[in-house]
């Protein structure tokens, strides 16, 4: 069978993914870089041209800018600076400055000149409008003073230059590129990580012949694959022969493997346990279910408008209003004004441009944010999705998964009961000593058990662990069965003292042990996955709150109706797969709510990059945290309760910021295109039209700061929870 031909890659947008185009490069509605469509297993440590040359143009900035900033400062510092002639002063800045603007912030003017010319106007519109104007005065300055009135001119009689201001604003913007291209990188690092999840080579069985090692992208639909002890499923299909217990935790997000054998299904990525078989290959390459994983979390991810978009509304309106002030204050003043015309034009125009200029604009969002992430870490909340924060406060309905998220994520004994004539501690002690030969989770739950009763176990021989159903051997000459009651009896056990308390249990969604002693129906263990001591009292302070509350796990219906009845949830749907829960949280924002997803598994992904807010427990999968906007690094849901109050804190102070921003502009822009003239003879000068803007600034700062000190529920970091006792919930077999 010939390989189908390679699709050639895609690129989009982040911002407009509309956008399709078969190379790299920016994006011609915003001049954003594009990115892959789909991720793709490339080596992880290949280097990003894009994010090395934003590091370089950063680097030269901050070295050649630096100066800049010292030089402007004048006299206010000792050293050079403080004697140099002001003219010799503006034109050493004008040779560092220079590159900075020019080259160091080219990226920055072709996108602005992009948004420009498409007619989206952004941030980047604005910072290029206000680097040119702090450039282009500066020169003038510089080069042609006698353009300048008198109102213009320091006490030395030197026009004021701001190279320093033009070469920050770039160093500053060029920071930023960086650091949101690093992070890009590190979410493709993860999705890569992901898809390394499936082997390089799969084994290919072809009767009478050895064992054929071969690329997995050479694996074709209808292959017979031989999978071995430990191996990783190479690709989804069927087993035709032979029987194992395969971990699916990957797909399911539950802990326990399940028994597969003849017909049954196979995924991608699942671990197989201590048996063999030989599968047909039915999906490949980029048809596995892994691979549509991975597709999702990335259509997903691409689905959410960054966090700038607020920003760029504003700008879609601010700019053109800018533009046209200072446009008309250069008419006035050039038609109206007193001689020389022309430099009180140019006064006018520029000193509205400087003063409009988005610093505050641009500060107040990421920098109540910065602080905002920096306080949610110390209070064990890692924000990597700053949009998710700002949407976290308006969130109307969780889902939640169950096992490692309402759960610990690890099975316990909650339950050994004894037949007449038989002590519990000897019987578990028996057990475990069986057990011990076996690596099933539930056989370390029962490990853990009877290390938590101080029991000395002892060595086990002829040890069988017919896969799914148990296991048989001998303890201190006694023939010791663990297993379902099917196994039990077969092994000449009656069941039936135990059926009522296993039905009990059953009806909890516990799993049931049974135990025998040579023949005898000793005991019967329940095991269960316990709820976190935390769970109850987040749920219901979330639920005070009026959030909606949804279980969405793979864990079958027992379980999941166990786990919403001990905790009161409004609802909970068993059985789901990734594409599942994906799907229920899309159809609930079709309904108009706003969703948050809480997981940690792989499986949960899909979802967690669906929902309006994805939030991740610390304790899981690398792809769950990718795919999340915020994690909970305690691992419990009381981090949740914490990350809304930060979320609302954050969003008033925001808003605070953007109303000091604009408050300043609404009353310096008149100013700046001489609105006081006439009457005061009072002239703005781009001088106190940058300290206005400055002045903005340092009130957005000094707002943005006050989150440092915010008091957040639950002890701010120490995970909350009190000391409720766990209460069990069943595992998956």
């Amino acid at each position: 069978m010939t390989a189908s031909p390679v699709a050639a890659p895609l690129y989009t947008c982040p911002m407009h993914p509309q956008v399709r185009q078969t190379r790299p490069g920016p994006c011609p509605i915003c001049g954003m870089a594009l990115e892959p469509v789909t991720a793709t297993a490339t080596d992880p440590s290949a280097a990003d041209p894009e994010l090395a040359d934003m590091t370089r143009r950063f680097r030269i900035a901050a070295a050649l800018g630096g100066p800049v900033v010292v030089l402007a400062m004048g006299g206010h510092l000792a050293g050079p600076a403080a004697w140099l002639p002001e003219r010799t002063s503006a034109a050493i800045q004008f040779v560092l400055s220079t590159p900075v603007v020019l080259w160091a912030g080219l990226p920055i003017f072709q996108r602005g000149w992009t948004s420009v010319r498409s007619g989206h106007l952004n941030m980047f519109t604005l910072i290029a409008l206000g680097t040119s104007a702090a450039y282009g005065y500066s020169v003038l300055a510089l080069l042609a003073p006698g353009l300048f009135p008198a109102e213009a001119r320091s006490m030395g009689g030197a026009v004021p230059v701001y190279f320093e201001a033009a070469s920050m604003i770039v160093a500053l913007v060029l920071l930023g590129q960086a650091l949101e291209l690093r992070a890009r990188a590190q979410t493709g690092g993860a999705l890569r990580a992901l898809l390394d999840l499936t082997p390089r080579t799969a084994q290919r069985w072809i009767e009478g012949r050895p064992d054929e090692a071969v690329p997995l992208d050479a694996v074709r639909v209808g292959d017979r694959l031989r999978v071995r002890p430990g191996d990783t499923v190479p690709v989804d299909g069927e087993i035709v022969e032979g029987r194992s217990d395969l971990d699916e935790s990957l797909i399911t997000g539950e802990s326990l493997p399940v028994a597969r054998t003849v017909g049954a299904a196979v995924v991608a990525g699942a671990i197989n346990g201590s048996g063999a078989f030989v599968m047909r290959a039915d999906r490949v390459g980029s048809d596995t279910l892994l691979a549509q994983i991975v597709r999702m979390v990335g259509e997903a991810q691409r689905s959410r408008a960054p966090i700038q978009a607020l920003a760029d509304r504003v700008s879609g309106a601010f700019v053109p209003a800018v533009i046209g002030a200072a446009l008309l204050a250069a008419l006035a003043w050039a038609w109206l004004g007193p001689a020389p015309r022309l430099g009180h034009a140019l006064l006018a125009g520029v000193s509205v441009l400087i003063v409009a200029c988005p610093c505050a604009l641009g500060l107040a969002t990421p920098l109540s944010i910065r602080v905002g992430v920096g306080r949610g870490a110390r209070a064990g909340l890692l924000i990597r999705n700053a949009e998710a924060l700002e949407r976290l406060d308006r969130v109307d309905t969780l889902v939640v998964d169950k096992t490692g998220t309402l759960t610990e994520g690890r099975p316990a004994v909650i339950a050994v009961d004894v037949a007449p004539g038989f002590d519990a501690d000897t019987v578990l002690r028996l057990a475990a000593s069986l057990e011990r030969s076996s690596g099933h989770p539930l056989a370390q739950a029962v490990l853990r058990a009877a290390a938590d009763r101080h029991l000395s176990l002892a060595e086990a021989s002829r040890f069988d662990s017919p896969a799914g159903r148990g296991v048989t051997g001998e303890v201190e000459g006694r023939r010791v069965a663990v297993g379902n009651a099917d196994f039990i009896r077969e092994q000449g056990a009656a069941t039936g003292i135990f059926d009522d308390r296993a039905q009990t249990l059953g009806a909890q969604g516990a799993t049931a042990l049974f135990i025998s002693l040579d023949g005898t129906p000793a005991g019967l263990l329940g095991v269960a996955d316990p709820i976190k001591a935390t769970t109850p009292a987040a749920l219901k302070a979330l639920k005070a709150q009026g959030l909606r509350v949804v279980m969405m796990t793979g864990d079958h219906r027992v379980a999941a109706d166990a786990v919403a009845r001990t905790l009161g949830l409004d609802a909970a749907e068993a059985d789901i797969l990734p594409a599942g829960k994906a799907e229920r949280v899309r159809r609930m924002r079709a309904e108009g709510r706003v969703v948050a997803m809480v997981g940690d598994g792989v499986n949960d992904a899909p979802a967690l990059a669906a929902a309006d807010v994805g939030v991740a427990m610390g304790a899981g999968a690398d792809v769950a945290l990718e795919s999340a906007g915020i994690t909970l690094l305690g691992g419990d849901l009381m981090g949740l309760v914490r990350a809304r109050a930060l979320s609302r804190a954050v969003m008033r102070n925001i808003r605070e910021n953007l109303a000091f921003a604009f408050v300043y502009n609404a009353a310096a822009a008149p100013i700046a295109a001489g609105a006081l003239y006439p009457a005061f003879h009072i002239l703005l000068s781009p001088q106190i039209a940058a300290g206005a803007m400055a002045l903005s600034s340092l009130s957005v700062i000094g707002n943005a700061l006050r989150l440092r000190t915010l008091d957040l529920p639950g002890g701010g970091g120490d995970g909350g929870g009190g000391d409720l006792r766990a209460k069990p919930v069943p595992p998956s077999r």
